[in-house]
C-alpha cells in the first residue's frame, strides 16, 4: 500500500513540475510580447519613386535625395549611400526615416556628372530590400562604382535561411505527429520509445532551426557572410517583430517540452492535453507573425489562415510519419481496423483546411491572375499546387483502401501509398521554404525599382548634339516628352529650335506633330496623346545655329 501511495505521489509530483514548467514558459512568452516593439502592419516594401527620378538629368545638384517605398521601412546602418561622379561620398549625415519615405542629405555643390544611389532597408515582413539607380547633374557621365560594399545578399546566407526554415517545418511535423498520435490513437500494448525519440528529435530540430533563423537574420538583413554577426546586429534583430516572434516560439516550445515528457511516457490527463494543445496552437502563429502574412493587405486574415495552413500541414504530415514509421508496421489488424478510419477522417479535415487556407492566402498574396504567371512567387505557387494535386490523388487512394477495409488486413499497399505522400510532400515543404523567402506576387508585380512604370529614356547622337529623350509613362494615352541636348563633352548644348513628330507605321498612323516648349537653353518639353500600342517612331530635329541642324529617330515601345 505504501508503494502504491509513493507511486501516486511521484506521478503527482511529475505532473506538478510539468505544469510549473509550462507556466514558466508561458511567462517568458508574455514578457517577450510585452517587450515587443509596436510596429504597424505593412506589405513587403518596394521602391516606388525617387527624387531625382532614376536616369534623370537635373540642372543643378539637389540638397537631398528622397526615396519613397510602397510601405514603411527600417534602417540598415551604413547601407544607404550616394556616390559622386569621382567615386567619393556625396551624402552628408544620416538619412531620416519617416514611414515609407527616406530622405538622404546630399551636398548640393557637388561636381557635374552621374551620381549613384544605393540602398538597403528592411521591410515590415523582415526581408531586406536593396537596389540602386543613377541620376545626373548637368549632363550624364560614366556611372561611378560604389566601393563601400555590395548591397546584395550573400547567396550562402540566403540559401542557409531557406534550409533553416525547411528544418523548422520538419521539426514541427515531427513534434506534432507523435504528440497527436500518442495522445489519441496509440495502442496501449505498443512501446512508446520510438515515437518518444521522434518527438524529442522534433523539439530539438525546431529549437535549432529557430535559433539558426535568429542568427542568420543578422547577415541576411545587414548583408555579409554567415559569421558577419555583431552584437549590435543581434540586438536589432531581437528588438524587431521577427525577433520577438522567434523568442516567443522558443518560450512556447520550452513550456510544451515540460508537458511532452509525461505524454511520451504514458497517457496524460485532459487538462495537460488541453494546455499542450493551446501551447501548440499559439506557437503556430509565430510563423506568420514573422513573415509575409503579418505584412499583407489583410494582416489579421492572413495570419489566421497561414496558422491554420501550417497547423493542418503538421497534423497531416506528422500523422503520416507516425502511420508509416510505427503504426502500419507494428499494430495488428484489429488495432489498425480501429485506428485507420479515425485517422482517415482527421486527414480529410486537415487536407480540407489546407486547401481552404491555401486558397485564401494565395488570393491575398498573388492578387491578380497576371501576377500568378509573371512573377517568381506566382510560378512557385503553381508548382506547389501541382505537387499538392498529386498528393491529394495518392491520399484519395489511401482513403479508398480504408473505406474498403483492405488496409488493416493488407497494410503493404497502405504503407506504400503513405510513403509516396511523404516523398512528394517533402518537395512541397522545400517549395514552401522558398516561397516564404520570395517577394509576394502582389508586390513583385508592382515593383518598379525606383522608376515610374513604363518610363522610357535613351540618348542618341547626332553631328550637332547628343539628345536625351524621355517619355513618361510610355503607355497609350497622354505622355510627357522631355528633351535634353548636350555637347560631345557632356556640357549643355544651347538649341535655337526644337521640332518633333510621332508615328506608328505598323498601324498606318502618319506623323503627329509634338508641340515642344523650350524650358532652358538645352531642355524642351511637350505633351502628346498616343492612341495605340506598338513601336512608335519619334523624330526630333534640333537646330543649334543658323546653319547647324540634325534629326534623330527613336523607337519607343508603347503598351
Amino acid at each position: 500500500m505504501t508503494g502504491m501511495t509513493a507511486a501516486v505521489s511521484r506521478r503527482h509530483d511529475r505532473r506538478w513540475l510539468a505544469q510549473v514548467g509550462a507556466a514558466a514558459g508561458l511567462l517568458l512568452t508574455v514578457v517577450a510580447l510585452l517587450l515587443a516593439p509596436a510596429t504597424p502592419a505593412s506589405a513587403h516594401a518596394v521602391l516606388v519613386s525617387s527624387s531625382p527620378t532614376a536616369s534623370a538629368v537635373v540642372p543643378s545638384g539637389p540638397a537631398e535625395v528622397v526615396l519613397t517605398f510602397s510601405e514603411g521601412v527600417r534602417k540598415v546602418p551604413g547601407k544607404i549611400r550616394v556616390i559622386a561622379p569621382d567615386g567619393s561620398r556625396a551624402d552628408r549625415g544620416e538619412p531620416s526615416f519617416r514611414g515609407a519615405v527616406v530622405t538622404i542629405p546630399v551636398d548640393p555643390a557637388g561636381a557635374r556628372g552621374t551620381y549613384l544611389v544605393s540602398y538597403r532597408v528592411i521591410s515590415a515582413d523582415s526581408h531586406p530590400v536593396s537596389g540602386a539607380f543613377t541620376y545626373s547633374v548637368g549632363a550624364p557621365s560614366t556611372p561611378p562604382v560604389d566601393s563601400g560594399g555590395d548591397n546584395r545578399a550573400d547567396p550562402v546566407v540566403v540559401n542557409a535561411v531557406k534550409v533553416a526554415k525547411y528544418l523548422g517545418y520538419v521539426g514541427l511535423l515531427l513534434l506534432v505527429g507523435p504528440a497527436l498520435v500518442l495522445a489519441a490513437l496509440w495502442p496501449r500494448r505498443l512501446s512508446r520509445r520510438g515515437p518518444a525519440r521522434l518527438a524529442w528529435a522534433g523539439v530539438g530540430l525546431l529549437a535549432f532551426a529557430t535559433v539558426a533563423e535568429l542568427w542568420l537574420q543578422v547577415p541576411y538583413t545587414a548583408g555579409g557572410g554567415l559569421f558577419d554577426v555583431t552584437g549590435a546586429g543581434v540586438g536589432d534583430v531581437l528588438g524587431s517583430a521577427f525577433g520577438t516572434a522567434h523568442l516567443v516560439r522558443l518560450g512556447l516550445l520550452a513550456a510544451a517540452a515540460f508537458l511532452l515528457r509525461p505524454l511520451v511516457a504514458g497517457p496524460v490527463g485532459r487538462t495537460d492535453g488541453l494546455i499542450l494543445a493551446i501551447l501548440g496552437g499559439s506557437a503556430l502563429f509565430t510563423w506568420p507573425l514573422a513573415g509575409h502574412p503579418a505584412a499583407s493587405p489583410a494582416p489579421a486574415v492572413s495570419v489566421v489562415v497561414d496558422a491554420v495552413h501550417l497547423g493542418s500541414m503538421a497534423v497531416w504530415l506528422g500523422g503520416l510519419v507516425m502511420l508509416a514509421g510505427f503504426l502500419l508496421p507494428r499494430a495488428d489488424e484489429r488495432e489498425l481496423g480501429a485506428i485507420l478510419p479515425i485517422w482517415s477522417r482527421w486527414a480529410a479535415l486537415a487536407v480540407a483546411a489546407l486547401l481552404l487556407a491555401g486558397t485564401v492566402q494565395g488570393l491575398i498574396e498573388v492578387a491578380t491572375p497576371k501576377a500568378l504567371v509573371e512573377t517568381t512567387y506566382g510560378r512557385l505557387l503553381l508548382a506547389k499546387i501541382a505537387l499538392f494535386a498529386v498528393v491529394i490523388g495518392v491520399a484519395a487512394y489511401s482513403r479508398a483502401l480504408v473505406r474498403r477495409r483492405t488496409a488493416a488486413g493488407r497494410p503493404g499497399r497502405m504503407r506504400r501509398a503513405v510513403w509516396a505522400e511523404l516523398a512528394i510532400t517533402a518537395v512541397v515543404l522545400g517549395v514552401s521554404a522558398t516561397l516564404v523567402q520570395t517577394t509576394p506576387a502582389r508586390t513583385a508585380a508592382a515593383d518598379v525599382a525606383g522608376t515610374p512604370a513604363g518610363y522610357f529614356s535613351t540618348t542618341v547622337s547626332s553631328p550637332v548634339a547628343s539628345i536625351q529623350v524621355e517619355l513618361d509613362p510610355a503607355e497609350r494615352g497622354s505622355n510627357s516628352v522631355h528633351l535634353y541636348a548636350y555637347t560631345k563633352d557632356n556640357r549643355p548644348q544651347p538649341v535655337q529650335e526644337w521640332k518633333g513628330t510621332a508615328a506608328l507605321p505598323s498601324a498606318g498612323i502618319e506623323p503627329i506633330t509634338i508641340p515642344l516648349l523650350p524650358l532652358t537653353d538645352n531642355h524642351a518639353t511637350g505633351e502628346i496623346s498616343l492612341p495605340a500600342s506598338g513601336e512608335w517612331q519619334l523624330r526630333f530635329t534640333v537646330r543649334t545655329s543658323d546653319i547647324d541642324q540634325a534629326t534623330v529617330t527613336v523607337t519607343v515601345p508603347i503598351r
